[in-house]
């Protein structure tokens, strides 16, 4: 166990290109537009790039490096000339917010809450998801430990929430929706959405005989603000956000988002290259530091791609950060065991599946002010991340690799249906692969007792 201490974009990376454009170059200076709207860019470099070398890239294709991860090679800049792309290079840097964009959910599915409740009292007979992975059983052996410290990717969470009150980490949390971590309050404290602190609930929430428990109550969490008042995720924001959670020792990231700047979930839009990058760097040094990260496959009943097995003209789609190979990416499953219908699919992708509900029967948590219920694979990731942080507290010092491990092993195998129904009684999406690793569930529904007494058994 380490220290308690402690999107997206980018992926030919290129020189920097050449050739401006006639109007553009004058006595070997461009002459740069400072009249425009600053816009802000995500930028890629060939690796390994120093701070200063960034910089002077960026100055010469008329913007202003404001945030450069040096670990990666990924920074934030901005320019009020509308040729920034083209002067850095357009495989090299993506807008924050082009033309068309359109803001994406953060993984649940596009509704409130179908249920609040104001009231304290113990709500956890009503907990149906505790008991699908047995979790319950399991804290009869682990509740989790405060050296395990959960960075949640989020919108913000309430630590005022009486069940979360123990367990947020003021002093490890930090706003990323500039690109640039801010630890003020203010930057990571939620606006108008109850998500992150649904999810928060979810991971941790006090077993105290009050409201409702998370699946690790004892686990330390930190709120790492990512998405938006409008449910946007832009790509530097998932960038930092992970590499906040790296470099500051976090054990696990739960993210319950997608990271989409493009008008449709599966486009295959001008920047995705770039984004994919980024994040596959950042995903990559989070694990080279001891991160695990577990994101939900998003809520758009899609058959979904690995990213590394793209064509590069294909009709697949691909979906970030879940389809990239350092992410364990979830997939949501209903009370009674079937695929939830929202949920995206795909062979190769999914790793795992957790409660994630449907209907009127969606997972109970908690919301600013009270509880609430919600339905998609945004509560499905959160389960996994918890189980994880129980194995983590199990075994300290367990590596990445080795709680995924550990969580796959364990998870309880689930076939594919006989009639291939997502479960919304129509025949509209196939199950590829077997009983023990298949599209629709991967390696099986995650077990907690099952995981806690196996990372028991490595002493």
């Amino acid at each position: 166990m380490r220290s308690s201490a402690g999107a997206v974009l980018l992926t030919a990376l290129l020189l920097l290109a050449g050739g401006a454009g006639a109007n553009a170059v004058r006595g070997g200076a461009r002459q740069c537009d400072t009249e425009g709207r600053a816009v802000r860019y995500l930028v890629v470099f060939e690796p390994p790039t120093r701070r200063a070398q960034a910089t002077a890239q960026v100055d010469a294709a008329c913007g202003e490096l404001a945030t450069f991860h040096a670990q990666i090679a990924v920074g934030v800049a901005t320019s009020a000339d509308d040729r920034f792309t083209e002067y850095i290079g357009q495989h090299r840097a993506i807008a924050s917010r082009e033309p068309g964009h359109t803001s994406q959910s953060a993984g649940t599915v596009p509704r409130s809450p179908d249920e609040r409740i104001g009231t304290a009292n113990d709500l956890t007979d009503r907990q149906w998801n505790l008991r699908a992975i047995r979790a319950e059983q399991a804290h009869t052996r682990q509740r989790g430990s405060d050296d395990v410290v959960i960075g949640v990717l989020d919108s913000g969470i309430d630590a005022d929430h009486p069940d979360l009150r123990h367990s947020v980490d003021r002093e490890l949390s930090a706003g990323c929706l500039s690109g640039a971590a801010d630890p003020s309050p203010s930057s990571w404290q939620p606006g108008v959405s109850a998500h992150g602190t649904h999810v928060a609930g979810v991971l941790a929430a006090a077993d105290d005989a009050r409201g409702v428990t998370g699946v690790a109550p004892g686990a330390r969490v930190a709120s790492v603000r990512v998405v938006d008042d409008a449910g946007m995720v832009t790509p530097e924001a998932a960038v930092c956000g992970l590499m906040w959670a790296a470099d500051h020792d976090f054990d696990l990231v739960n993210g319950s988002f997608l990271v989409s700047p493009w008008p449709g979930t599966c486009a295959r839009g001008s920047g995705r290259d770039v984004v994919r990058e980024a994040i596959r760097r950042a995903l990559r040094h989070a694990q080279e530091q001891g991160t695990l990260t577990v994101v939900a496959a998003s809520n758009k009943a899609a058959e979904l791609t690995p990213s590394h097995a793209l064509a590069p003209e294909g009709r697949a789609c691909e979906v970030l950060p879940a389809g990239l190979r350092d992410a364990v990416s979830v997939s949501a499953s209903t009370r009674d065991g079937r695929k939830a219908g929202y949920s995206s699919y795909g062979l190769g992708v999914i790793d795992l599946t957790a409660p994630g509900g449907d209907g009127g029967r969606c997972v109970l948590s908690t919301v600013p002010g009270g509880y609430a219920t919600l339905c998609g694979t945004s509560m499905a990731a959160p389960h996994v991340t918890g189980v994880a942080a129980l194995v983590a507290s199990e075994r300290p010092g367990a590596t990445p690799d080795q709680l995924r491990r550990t969580l796959t092993e364990t998870a309880t195998s689930v076939p594919c249906p006989d009639d291939d129904l997502t479960g919304n009684d129509t025949q509209d999406a196939h199950c590829e692969g077997h009983t023990g690793y298949n599209g629709f569930f991967g390696h099986g529904r995650v077990d907690a007792l099952t995981a806690v007494e196996q990372a028991a058994g490595f002493r």
